[in-house]
């Protein structure tokens, strides 16, 4: 197989977290037989420095014609004193590539129950989830929104939108996710309060005709927020909207010992973006300390869902897996009686175990 990927290394630590990823995919395709091609081009902060925008119309196009479209993280301190943000460069390659759907797995991996802050019990079973969040709707893009004045007094607004087919596309992608897992999907809204989740619950349970085979539950926000932490090794797929996706997503983090562990896929009708979902962390950029894992895993996620390989990417799960049962730790993750590496020695880990494997 031979394939071309966009790579949007970014700010702080998304170079060097990307270049583990890289070197990772690299010893992938040097096992299985394929040929990796990478293109780099600019978005958020580096972008904003060299072009004066975030997302250049030069990246949008390369990623266009690409394959897949791997990035780092974007911002930082830097680029907080007004001017463009290169948050808003996230928010322009979604829209510019219909990325509708994003996916984020939560593992937590037996050998970093000791970073989850939950109790023990709570967490006994294992946690093993799949959050789909709608991504190119809801308050982040529905129109009109702004600021105005009432009464004299300053006044804001954001537009909660949805469509029916934006809601049943995420819908059927969920379900599909489910029957690959444990079958089971829970759709959280606040239809008890807004006609948007209103619409929102209607359509999923109509969708949820096609799926006999899932068993379908409903929760909203405020209550799956609670039962997330009361007991997150319940849930298997939880389906939900921009904003709870957002909220919920980075409340799962949490759970997992490390938002330097999970990984992402933002997917659309033809395109697919993959990056970790910690931020640039520009406190720790250039000192080769950060944790790559979550880039590397981003890196199997784009192995199985934008080129269907399923046994590379397992490899690559595999082998991170390896590196924590073998004591090797980056700082977010250490405990006492591990070894503690640096990125580089945790990217050259990984390529090692994926290469011996049989």
């Amino acid at each position: 197989m031979k394939k071309n990927i966009c790579v949007l290394p970014g700010d702080g630590i998304g170079p060097e977290v990307t270049a583990q990823a890289l070197k990772v995919l690299d010893a992938v395709a040097d096992k299985f037989g394929h040929v990796f091609e990478y293109e780099q081009a600019l978005i958020g902060g580096s972008a904003i420095d060299a072009c004066g925008e975030p997302l250049p119309q030069a990246t949008l196009d390369l990623c266009r014609k690409s394959d897949a479209v791997f990035l780092g993280a974007v911002g930082g301190p830097k680029w907080d004193k007004g001017g463009p943000r290169p948050e808003a460069g996230l928010l322009a390659i979604r829209k510019g590539l219909g990325l509708f759907a994003n996916l984020r797995p939560v593992l937590l991996y037996p050998e970093l129950l000791g970073g989850c802050p939950l109790k023990p019990e709570r967490v006994a079973g294992g946690v093993d989830m799949l959050i789909v969040r709608e991504l190119t709707g809801d308050v982040y893009f529905g129109q009109p929104a702004g600021r105005g004045s009432e009464q004299g007094l300053r006044t804001a607004f954001n537009n909660m939108i949805y469509r029916e087919d934006e809601i049943e596309r995420i819908a059927h992608l969920a379900f599909r996710l489910a029957q690959s897992r444990g079958k089971r999907l829970c759709s959280v809204d606040k239809a008890n309060v807004l006609e948007v989740s209103r619409l929102w619950r209607e359509v999923v349970i109509e969708v949820a005709v096609h799926y006999p085979d899932v068993e379908l539950s409903h929760l909203y926000i405020d209550n799956a927020a609670m039962q997330l932490i009361l007991r997150p090794g319940d849930f298997d797929v939880i389906l939900t909207a921009n904003l709870f996706g957002d909220i919920l997503s980075d409340e799962a983090a949490v759970v997992s010992g490390s938002i330097g562990m999970l990984p992402s896929a933002s997917l659309g009708e033809a395109h697919a973006l993959y990056e970790p979902i910690h931020g640039s962390a520009p406190d720790i950029a250039g000192r080769d300390i950060a944790n790559p894992m979550a880039s590397v895993l981003s890196a199997a996620m784009l192995l199985r869902h934008s080129f269907a390989l399923k046994k590379e990417a397992g490899a690559v799960e595999r082998a991170v897996s390896a590196t924590l049962a073998e004591g090797f730790r980056t700082g977010d993750i250490m405990e006492a009686g591990m070894r503690r590496i640096s990125c580089t020695e945790a990217g050259d880990i990984i390529c090692k175990k994926i290469m011996e494997q049989n």
